[in-house]
């Protein structure tokens, strides 16, 4: 399918509950070291939002990151 970036399937829900989820979508920005840096509830450009913005700018912080 062309997906580079790792997906979770979560058939079961059991990540869900783990990370305590309550909106649909949920989009984490994790560091290197696995710890969750940002995230964002619901649609990126939900109503004009700037979510797909905001996240690439973070991103692109990460990236400059040397740790």
């Amino acid at each position: 399918m062309g997906v580079t970036h790792p997906v979770l399937l979560d058939n079961k829900g059991e990540n869900w509950r783990r990370w305590r989820q309550q909106y649909w979508p949920t989009v984490y920005l994790i560091d290197k070291r696995g710890r969750v840096r940002s995230s964002w509830m619901g649609e990126l450009e939900f109503e004009g939002a700037g979510g797909e913005a905001k996240m690439a700018r973070l991103i692109e912080a990460l990236l400059k990151e040397k740790r």
